[in-house]
């Protein structure tokens, strides 16, 4: 090299040299986007280092150990800043527990045998050993998840004003009048759909509960769609499984896909959930009940709202979906709670804000804290009638918050 041409090497490098600096710079004051997507698993941290108190969490914890909330919790575990900070796990011989049960025919056990006795070890509250647990109801919070997946991907075309009725021969449905011809998906994404249905005494043990009536039956979607209408479709909200698993139904017939394969390849997948999922004796997916996941990865839906639908720079469900999903648009039953696409928010007392939550029955939970870029999840399995547990509300683990949400934006 002659001298000229080392004098240019030189120029140029001192050109470059300030940029090169503010280059490694901006890198080291991104936050490392890629650390904080969960996918494989969720990084640990300390309750402080996110700003929460471990000593409001380890009191928590000693109370769902004492049995304030439920003799039959499974597990528990706090999220924030996209970091696991706090997890228990409460072991229990559930063959033990609900050996006499499991042998007697009854609301949870219409069959005595197989997956819909409740009291089953083999099926309940974990999947076949493994620690996957039943997600009963909050189901069906994953099931909208998965039709707005479909929605923003453009495979689920109709609609949310489309009538049910479309995807169905009315010849062989019973009890069709107006009302029903009426009936919208977007009434069974809200609980609105009109139909005589008695889901209330599933949690007490009532044999004319619908919804174990439709489960000791064959053709769950047929049950579902018989059932005669009490109130104009979108007016009057009342709890009702059998619309989610109608849902389970129309999405083939609109996507042309199975729910649980399409929900595999384009939610489970890219977030890195593993679930197992049940079938009625039709071999319809279980949407209003059937799935099965970990505390930690039902957690991985909460994130996954909390940032818009986005995962790891990808969209998985639209902004809008996400919003509409979480929009109050419906009181409930319960004073607390208002009703959104199959899920429940939470009003905290004396505030504007609102909770998202994901219920199952036995003690499944997701709750999602927005402002405080929170989300807590637990599992239980006390399903006796005579249970004297209660379940824990968000303003239980509010005072556990010390600090602000995460910085740059990281919840």
């Amino acid at each position: 090299m002659n001298k000229q041409t080392s004098f240019i090497a030189f120029i140029v490098c001192l050109l470059l040299a300030p940029v090169a600096i503010l280059r490694a710079s901006e890198l080291a004051a991104r936050p490392a986007v890629d650390d904080l997507w969960p996918t494989k698993d969720w990084p640990t941290a300390s309750p402080g280092s996110v700003g929460l108190d471990e000593q409001v969490l380890l009191r928590l914890n000693r109370d769902m150990t004492s049995g304030k909330y439920s003799q039959m919790m499974d597990s528990f575990a706090v999220l924030r800043c996209g970091k696991k900070v706090f997890e228990r796990t409460y072991p229990h011989d559930y063959a033990k527990i609900y050996g006499k049960e499991a042998g007697e025919r009854g609301p949870y056990n219409e069959r005595l045998t197989g997956r819909y006795n409740y009291f089953d070890p083999y099926w309940f509250p974990y999947y076949h050993g493994t620690d996957l647990h039943t997600m009963q109801s909050v189901s069906k919070t994953v099931t909208s998840v998965i039709i707005g997946a479909a929605v923003q991907r453009g495979h689920f075309k109709a609609g949310l004003d489309t009538p049910v009725l479309k995807y169905f021969d009315t010849s062989k449905v019973k009890n069709v009048d107006d009302r029903k011809r009426r009936m919208t998906l977007r009434d069974l994404l809200t609980m609105t759909a009109g139909l005589d249905w008695n889901d209330e005494g599933f949690l007490t043990g009532d044999p004319q509960n619908d919804t174990s009536l439709m489960e000791a039956s064959d053709d769950w979607v047929q049950y579902a769609i018989d059932k005669p209408m009490v109130a104009e479709p979108g007016k009057v909200w009342n709890y009702n499984s059998g619309a989610t698993e109608l849902l389970a139904y129309i999405f083939q017939k609109e996507t042309g896909q199975d729910i649980d394969d399409y929900g595999q390849t384009y939610v489970f997948a890219p977030l890195g959930i593993r679930h197992e999922w049940k079938r009625t004796y039709m071999g319809v997916v279980d949407t209003e009940g059937g799935l099965y996941l970990s505390g930690s990865d039902l957690a991985k839906i909460g994130y996954l709202y909390l940032h818009d639908g986005m995962w790891d720079r990808e969209r998985i469900v639209s902004s809008e979906w996400v919003k509409e999903s979480v929009t109050p648009y419906f009181q409930t039953d319960e004073p607390q709670f208002k009703y959104g696409f199959q899920w429940w928010l939470y009003k905290l007392p004396d505030s504007t804000e609102y909770i998202w939550m994901a219920r199952g029955f036995g003690g499944q939970n997701l709750q999602v804290f927005p402002k405080e870029g929170l989300i807590v999840t637990f599992t239980a399995w006390d399903i006796l009638p005579n249970s004297t547990g209660k379940e824990p509300v968000p303003s239980d683990f509010l005072p556990a918050v010390k600090a602000k949400p995460c910085a740059d934006g990281v919840h």
